[in-house]
């Protein structure tokens, strides 16, 4: 069935199941259409804005610090102080919506659980209103989980994890909730309902309403952000600055604005966190079509090298001036159960990312699995003692333009092409079946992955690239390796599991934007069509 909300323009083209009713009250509803009305023209008019500036790295300019903010960024200003539930944040584990997941993730031992209604869950309808059930019931105190095929119990334990919400970027609609005949945006949808009824019971347990805000280009989409809050806190009678936000530098012309973003978030804002996989993606994205940005395999590019060590350093420096946190990035890593040793080479990559990280000065990092959050919480106890490292100002650093845009070194393979396309089609394919976060050999991928892949094939067939062997990435090469690819998966899988999953529409989907004349921004927005 669908709903008829008793709400003036707004409409649900979703179908309603079991306790759907209880987030999409006409309360509630309306107080999302009302973001709506007010914010979704401006959403509209700075991503076209995008587009204005890519049309200049098209045409050979480069990213750099923007000279109109030169005064923001010599200033002598500083965030507004940082709550207490937030001052620890040494461990931050990820991960989708869903129920067990939830539970697992607020009880594994880390000091915060950024639930993610982006990047690790497809946005699928069921998937983005459970999600919102399952938090309400984190603070109403009443989830819990019985697993229907093993009988497991699952409970929430005592001092669970401080919990932070991400929503979908400004790009991503919500199709299922139209506003004067015109669907809402994700960000809108997913951040106004949690906040609309969370936002006061998660106050009286001695949290907040707490954000993870991804995929910013720009400190005018920062600005949107902030007015959003002040809107939402005006609506719900909260003072000006009980909303509390993260930002992810994950987007290249972000890391040129990382001291403006914080400006114009500095009531509601408390740090920065270096989103590594998908400012791999917008590294290639935005600089697609300059052959001298051409990247190595994705295993070369590494935190601790070329541009990547540079904006990581740069947001450390940043953010301690103003009084902001400098999270790190993601282990992916995947514990092993099965092979000891590829478990202790796994675990070992975990501890060295994350003893550079609290050594750089970072004041917590991410893990996507909860067997990590042991090895990096020993990292972060014995190098970081404080509950932060704010005091650590990193004044030696200086990072600038080239800095910021440096190649890593390395070499483009056969394997590395084989991988993207391995990765990058089967995630794809999960995407589609509802699963946004996906374990693929030892490693745990989300869209990020399947953006890297697609992009940096469509960049090697846009430049001609030479392989490590001599040969050139060409259309007939990429199409070759794609079918011997699946055949190989196909075998791997079994054919019965390949043939009734979604693998077919997914080796569309990727093969036709990796070889598109016009880059496609995103991939999400093409399969959201698939599954909307």
């Amino acid at each position: 069935m669908t709903s008829s909300p008793k709400v003036a323009g707004v409409s649900i083209t979703g179908p309603m199941a079991a306790r759907y009713d209880e987030v999409l009250t006409d309360e509630a509803l309306a107080f999302v259409a009302d973001l709506h009305r007010s914010f979704n023209q401006r959403r509209k008019e700075l991503l076209a804005l995008r587009d204005v500036r890519q049309a200049r790295f098209d045409a050979g300019e480069l990213p750099d610090f923007l000279e109109d903010t030169r005064h923001i960024r010599e200033g002598d200003w500083r965030v507004t102080p940082i709550p207490e539930p937030l001052m620890d944040r040494r461990v931050e584990i990820t991960g989708p919506v869903d129920r067990k997941m939830v539970i697992n993730a607020l009880n594994s031992g880390a000091r915060v659980f950024m639930a993610d209604f982006e990047d690790a869950t497809a946005p699928t309808w069921r998937n983005q209103v459970e999600g919102q059930i399952n938090l309400k019931d984190r603070w109403n105190g009443t989830i819990d989980f019985t697993d229907p095929d093993s009988g497991k119990a699952y409970a929430l334990k005592a001092d669970p994890a401080v919990l932070l919400v991400r929503p979908r970027g400004w790009h991503l609609p919500e199709d299922h909730m139209l506003v004067d005949g015109e669907p809402i945006s994700g960000g809108l949808f997913d951040f106004g309902l949690y906040v609309f009824h969370n936002a006061r019971a998660s106050l009286a347990a001695g949290a907040g309403p707490y954000f993870y805000l991804p995929k910013l280009e720009s400190h005018l989409e920062a600005r949107l952000w902030n007015d959003v809050f002040v809107q939402a806190q005006d609506r719900l009678g909260l003072p000006v600055g009980t909303i509390k936000a993260t930002i992810l530098i994950e987007t290249l012309p972000a890391a040129f604005e990382m001291d403006e973003i914080l400006f114009e978030m500095k009531d509601h804002i408390v740090g920065l966190n270096c989103g590594r996989w998908d400012y791999i993606f917008s590294f290639i994205k935005r600089l697609r079509n300059n052959p001298d940005f051409l990247l190595p395999d994705r295993g070369k590019v590494v935190m601790g090298e070329a541009f990547l060590r540079a904006y990581s350093l740069l947001l450390i420096r940043t953010c301690h001036r103003r009084g902001a946190f400098a999270m790190g990035g993601m282990a992916a890593q995947i514990p092993n159960r099965r092979d000891p040793e590829a478990n202790t080479i796994a675990l070992a990559k975990v501890k060295a990312d994350k003893e550079r990280e609290a050594g750089d000065g970072h004041d917590g990092t991410w893990v996507a699995h909860p067997d990590l959050v042991p090895v990096a919480m020993e990292v972060f106890d014995r190098l970081m003692p404080g509950r932060n490292q704010l005091d650590n100002l990193r004044t030696d650093v200086e990072i600038g333009q080239a800095d910021l845009l440096k190649v890593h070194e390395g070499t483009r393979t056969e394997a590395g092409l084989r991988e993207n396309i391995r990765v990058g089609v089967q995630y794809t394919e999960a995407w589609l079946r509802g699963r946004g976060a996906v374990p693929l050999y030892n490693l745990m991928e989300d869209a990020a992955t399947a953006e890297i892949s697609r992009s940096q094939i469509w960049q090697q067939l846009r430049h001609g690239a030479t392989l490590e062997d001599g040969r050139t990435v060409t259309r007939d090469l990429f199409t070759q390796t794609l079918a011997d690819e699946m055949a190989g998966v196909r075998a791997e899988l079994t054919p019965a599991v390949y043939d009734a999953g979604r693998f077919e529409e997914a080796v569309t989907l990727f093969r036709d934007m990796s070889m598109a004349a016009d880059f496609e921004e995103f991939l999400t927005l093409p399969a959201y069509k698939l599954i909307a």
